[in-house]
C-alpha cells in the first residue's frame, strides 16, 4: 500500500503488526467511504464514531499480546484520522473525530 496509515506502529516492534493492521483496515474503511461522496458532518461523525469503537474493541487484543494502545499509539491513530479529515478537507475537529475513544 504505497500511502499507508500508522507507518510508526509497523516500525515498532511493541505493536503486532496483525493488530495495526486491524486499526489501519478501520481507518481505510472510513477513507473508502468518504471518496464515495459529499456527507453532513453528521453522517461522517457517525462513521468515524464506528470506527473509534472499532479501534476500541482491538485494544483488548492488544492486551493480550503484551502490548497497548499507548501515547505514541494514539498519536499515530490521531494523525493519520487527522490527516484523512485534512485530505478529503472535513472540518471536524479532532478531539470530535476520536470523541468515543477508550484509548
Amino acid at each position: 500500500m504505497a500511502n499507508r496509515y500508522l507507518a510508526g506502529m509497523y516500525e515498532d516492534d511493541y505493536f503486532p503488526d496483525f493488530l495495526v493492521e486491524k486499526i489501519e483496515m478501520a481507518i481505510i474503511e472510513v477513507a473508502e467511504f468518504l471518496e464515495k461522496g459529499q456527507y453532513t458532518d453528521e453522517v461522517i461523525q457517525n462513521k468515524l464514531d464506528e470506527m473509534t469503537v472499532k479501534i476500541n474493541k482491538i485494544q483488548e487484543e492488544f492486551w493480550a499480546h503484551d502490548s497497548e494502545i499507548e501515547t505514541f499509539a494514539r498519536e499515530e491513530i490521531a494523525d493519520s484520522v487527522d490527516h484523512l479529515l485534512d485530505q478529503h478537507k472535513i472540518q471536524i475537529d479532532l478531539e470530535d473525530a476520536l470523541r468515543n475513544r477508550d484509548w
